[in-house]
């Protein structure tokens, strides 16, 4: 099942986690819109560099430390998805707590992992 995925800390660094998880997350069959500082393309996909409104989103993986994310809260929260993934590094209870009230799913887990074992 395609799973509209917004991978947020998107970077054009080949051995960045955000990366591997573009290309994966492509491979997989999902649409991925990722966002991230610099434009660029990861395997013929866009980094978009600003927030835009998307619709039906299912899924944020974040790969920004909780420090950076907080820019981005109301953004996350907006996109109205059904989970929030935070990879390793980018835990944040303050963001799982407001996930929790919008409910939201938040799960501290590796998308990687999880394409990888099949429970995306």
């Amino acid at each position: 099942m395609n799973k509209k995925t917004v991978v947020l800390g998107a970077s054009l660094n080949p051995s960045r986690y955000s990366y591997l998880a573009v290309n994966r997350l492509l491979a997989h069959g999902h649409e991925v819109i990722p966002i991230g500082k610099r434009q660029g393309k990861i395997n013929g996909t866009d980094i978009i560099t600003e927030s835009l409104s998307i619709e039906n989103v299912d899924t944020v993986t974040l790969y920004l430390n909780a420090q950076n994310q907080r820019q981005y809260y109301d953004y996350i929260l907006n996109l109205h998805p059904t989970r929030i993934i935070f990879n390793p590094g980018a835990e944040n209870q303050e963001l799982a707590a407001l996930a929790r009230k919008n409910k939201i799913l938040p799960m501290e887990a590796c998308t990687l992992v999880l394409l990888s074992t099949n429970q995306y």
